[in-house]
């Protein structure tokens, strides 16, 4: 035999040595690199990540936005939202699941049966509505006020009653009204006086956009905006691929509503926001203007130089009682909540001494002013 052919033999003979030992021993013979193989899982990963956001980003970019709009709670909406879907049944059933649990006019709601002290059984979104009115109650020392309503229909703005209540009425609605006079016990609203009516439209509107907005979620919604009756809550970008950016209009003595010059632009996204004012809605009485913000503490409409607070809070419901209570507390006490709670943020608008407009908004609310 030569000698290539005895190094053949030796190297057929070496490879097969090899191809019968035990797994172990292979692997010794033939050592891996894991360095190598955890860089190539890293870049698989990253890859995969890349090409994920790149689909998610292409369809959201092409996903339309839908565009709900009607009347609810005696006011209108307007829905903005991103969705493959048209949400608009689900979002008016969950309308009128509010309306029907905090409308005073509807004589089946929860809160009409429990004015007219029938037996009634409380659903969530009143238990929640009633634990944060008498949150906000505390906070502002009374100021937000859910058992305003024998009051704010004596003014005549409640059912338009339109008689202007004598001090001893007052004094005697007086005795009817106070937050720490009704509490929830079990599945129902205990009244220390069978007289004691509720009305919470100082914080329905803001929790009906809650509502929605929550439903909007629930589906996956992640761009949207919701108004009811000028209360707002956003979510994402606008369908101009902005951020959402909503006006306070400038206060005139507009009754009818058909004056909106904007005082400021805000930029509200993830935020929600809700404005109480003085200078759209009041009316004359024997040559005097009475506002609609009633001080539960005095049982009359407040009278001080504030025509109008925008509120910014995480919650629509909470922006929206806020914006009540800083009507009736003046900027001064309005300042020392504000300390109390970073969550909120105010701009408000005000007559200063010399009779002209002003405005003071928390130093928070700088980076969202856009106008």
């Amino acid at each position: 035999m030569n000698d290539r052919q005895s190094n053949s033999h030796e190297i057929n003979k070496e490879q097969r040595d090899r191809s019968n030992a035990p797994l172990d021993e292979q692997r010794k013979i033939v050592p891996s690199n894991p360095l190598r193989w955890k860089k190539l899982l890293k870049l698989f990963f990253l890859l995969f990540l890349i090409v994920g956001s790149v689909i998610i980003i292409r369809q959201q970019q092409s996903m339309p936005y839908q565009h709900n709009s009607g009347q609810v709670f005696g006011t209108t909406y307007n829905i903005t939202y991103q969705s493959n879907k048209d949400l608009h049944k689900e979002i008016l059933a969950q309308l009128h699941k509010v309306d029907m649990t905090f409308s005073t006019f509807e004589e089946q709601s929860i809160i009409s049966k429990i004015n007219r002290n029938i037996p009634v059984q409380l659903n969530q979104m009143f238990v929640e509505v009633f634990d944060l009115a008498k949150q906000v109650s505390k906070d502002t020392n009374g100021a937000f006020d859910i058992t305003v309503a024998p009051l704010v229909n004596a003014w005549g703005f409640g059912f338009k009653s339109g008689i202007q209540p004598t001090k001893q009425v007052i004094d005697s609605l007086l005795a009817l009204t106070g937050y720490d006079k009704v509490s929830v016990m079990g599945s129902t609203v205990k009244k220390q006086d069978s007289r004691i009516m509720l009305d919470c439209s100082g914080i329905a509107k803001g929790y009906g956009c809650d509502a929605v907005a929550q439903l909007l979620r629930s589906k996956d919604v992640k761009n949207f905006m919701v108004e009811i009756g000028g209360e707002v809550i956003t979510s994402g970008n606008s369908d101009k691929r902005l951020p959402w950016k909503i006006g306070v209009t400038k206060p005139t003595d507009d009754s009818t509503q058909t004056n909106n010059e904007l005082q400021t632009v805000l930029n509200v996204t993830d935020k929600a926001m809700a404005t109480s004012g003085n200078y759209r809605r009041f009316y004359y009485k024997n040559g005097k203007k009475y506002a609609h913000t009633i001080d539960p503490k005095t049982g009359y409409p407040v009278q001080h130089n504030i025509l109008s607070a925008t509120v910014l809070a995480n919650t629509c419901a909470k922006a929206d009682a806020y914006a009540t209570a800083f009507m009736v507390l003046g900027l001064d006490k309005t300042k020392e909540v504000l300390q109390r709670d970073p969550d909120l943020m105010v701009y408000l608008i005000y007559t200063n001494a010399d009779g002209r407009y002003d405005v003071w908004f928390s130093p928070s609310l700088k980076n969202k002013i856009s106008k």
